[in-house]
């Protein structure tokens, strides 16, 4: 235990950690099973191009999900891609400010234009007042953005989308397993994208998929994701290749055996961090609805320096050198981003205020008890004399080398 500043590793103490815990640890399941379905698959010599496992997994997802189809891809990227293209979008896109570059880049990649809009500062969710004051008659569809575990406000969204005549489409990257007045993410709007990235709480190494209720957006979405070919092999329209393939699908199946389990661990990580920084000064873990599901995959605090003394940056460079690796989610925000800063320039408040306050600490099923408290006991200590941290570590940054 750490009982001055003195013993923080960054002021030369040693690290509260001998191997680097962080954000986003791959959750794996169990590795025989992995081993068994990649040997069942090399046997079988079917690699990709829609196979039998690929064909589970979109099975399993859709089921999670509420809804009918489900088209497995090769990434979430190339999957919200795929949505805009198969529902036929043009113009203008809205989304929210706060979220990852894949969501905006997505759009640019094929042609749209990405609008940014604002966030409610507590949750972090796409605002809809925000999103109904900036549609034009060349918006073409909303994005709506599911955070943190949380499901954004799908009756106002889906709403809006109806009266105006827009696509809507949700990112669901974080939201595998979350409900919203007890309906799970992938059952709302037009189509939404689940991501399978190695740090998402289901992987499958790289993955994502399109999930929706619309039978005719999703063959169109099967065909286009395979190069436009329709049912008699032959091309119909402009296509890529977005499969996934056999090895991704085994991962995403043996990842899926344990996804309970984990969201479980995710469940009382959170309840631990909660516990542990119960009366912080300036530290707000934030909360999820409990009369939702959620799958806990990420712990998020806002660090207020007016209260701790130290900003959101500093706390993680001291975190960083005790081998903790903490990360902010969503810092700057995407219109701060090239090239968007440039292109389209403008303040929007509640996104550059969360943005600047925001950290996600480890959890997940490599994550233990002892390793939580460890990591809060450092914040105890830090911002216990936060300013005397800060002006050290500006000392210390400002000394000749």
């Amino acid at each position: 235990m750490k009982r001055t500043i003195d013993d923080l590793a960054v002021f030369g103490g040693p690290a509260a950690f001998l191997n680097t815990v962080t954000v986003g640890r791959p959750s794996m399941g169990d590795r025989e099973r992995f081993e068994s379905r990649m040997a069942w698959v090399l046997n079988n010599e079917w690699l990709t191009n829609s196979g039998p496992l690929v064909s589970e997994f979109e099975t399993a997802v859709a089921e999670i999900a509420g809804v009918r189809h489900c088209v497995a891809t090769s990434n979430a990227t190339v999957g919200l891609q795929l949505a805009m293209h198969a529902a036929g979008v043009r113009g203008e896109v809205i989304m929210p400010a706060m979220t990852f570059a894949a969501t905006p880049h997505a759009a640019s990649w094929i042609g749209l234009e990405p609008v940014f809009c604002d966030v409610d500062p507590v949750t972090g969710l796409i605002d809809p007042d925000d999103v109904k004051r900036r549609i034009t008659e060349r918006t073409g569809a909303v994005v709506g953005v599911h955070l943190w575990g949380q499901v954004a406000p799908v009756e106002e969204l889906d709403r809006l989308a109806h009266d105006h005549g827009l696509v809507m489409l949700y990112d669901a990257a974080h939201a595998l397993g979350c409900t919203r007045d007890d309906r799970p993410a992938g059952s709302f709007g037009d189509a939404e994208v689940f991501s399978f990235h190695a740090t998402k709480v289901v992987t499958s190494f790289e993955g994502g998929a399109l999930v929706t209720d619309d039978a005719a957006l999703a063959a169109r979405a099967r065909s286009m994701h395979n190069f436009g070919l329709g049912q008699g092999g032959r091309v119909e329209h402009v296509g890529t290749n977005a499969k996934m393939s056999e090895a991704s699908a085994a991962m995403g199946l043996t990842s899926l055996d344990a996804f309970a389990e984990v969201c479980e661990h995710n469940r009382r990580n959170h309840e631990l961090y909660a516990e542990e920084l119960r009366g912080v000064k300036g530290l707000r873990l934030h909360e999820l609805d409990l009369e939702e599901r959620s799958n806990y995959q990420y712990v998020i605090v806002s660090v207020d320096p007016a209260h701790t003394g130290i900003d959101r940056d500093e706390i993680i460079r001291v975190l960083a050198a005790e081998q903790v690796v903490a990360k902010p989610y969503f810092s700057p925000p995407c219109h701060l981003m090239e090239p968007y800063r440039t292109e389209t320039p403008q303040r929007i408040e509640s996104a550059e205020w969360l943005a600047a306050q925001v950290v996600a600490l480890p959890t997940g099923p490599g994550v233990s008890a002892e390793d939580i408290r460890r990591i809060c006991d450092v914040l105890r200590l830090v911002v216990a004399d936060g300013e005397h941290v800060a002006r050290r570590l500006t000392a210390a940054r400002n000394a000749p080398s």
